[in-house]
C-alpha cells in the first residue's frame, strides 16, 4: 500500500504555495497530487517520497495533514482499460471513495491511485484478476 498525504487548506491565496515551499525546504519531493476544493477549503492529496517526514514537517509548520493508505495499480492505457479493472471491484461490492492518475508513467500502462473502503479485499480482488499493484518503493522513487 501507498501512504497518501491529505492536507486541508483554507481556500485563500498563498496556502498551496506555502505547502510546496515547506516541502521543498525539507527536501521532500512531490510525486503526484490532486486537489478537490469548495468555496471555503480544499483537500490537497499528495504522494511524496517521504510520507512520514512530510506529516511531521507540515504539522511543525501548523499545517493540518494526515496519512491515508491508498492502492497504486497499473491499468491498460487503452479505451476501456480503467473500466475493466473497476468492474472487478464493483462485482466484489467494493466502493471506490476517489481515485486519480499518477503523474509519471514508467510503463505503457497508466498508474492510478485509488482509495477504497475495503482496502485488503480490494487488493485481493485486483491480484486475483492479475491487475498489477505498484509497490510503495516504486511509487516513491519513480
Amino acid at each position: 500500500m501507498i501512504k497518501q498525504i491529505s492536507v486541508f487548506l483554507e481556500n485563500k491565496s498563498g496556502r498551496l504555495v506555502r505547502v510546496a515551499q515547506v516541502l521543498g525546504e525539507a527536501g521532500i519531493n512531490i510525486r503526484g497530487l490532486s486537489i478537490a476544493d469548495t468555496s471555503d477549503f480544499g483537500i490537497l492529496r499528495m504522494i511524496v517520497d517521504q510520507p512520514d517526514k512530510t506529516i511531521q514537517v507540515l504539522k511543525e509548520q501548523g499545517i493540518m495533514a494526515t496519512g491515508t493508505d491508498v492502492i497504486a495499480m497499473e491499468v491498460p492505457d487503452t479505451p476501456g482499460g480503467l473500466a475493466r479493472v473497476l468492474e472487478y471491484l464493483q462485482k466484489a461490492d467494493i466502493n471506490i471513495e476517489y481515485l486519480y492518475s499518477f503523474i509519471e508513467k514508467p510503463t505503457n500502462n497508466a498508474i492510478i491511485m485509488m482509495r477504497v473502503e475495503k482496502i485488503t479485499e480490494a487488493l485481493e480482488v485486483l491480484k486475483k484478476n492479475q491487475v498489477p499493484i505498484v509497490s510503495s518503493e516504486r511509487v516513491y522513487t519513480f
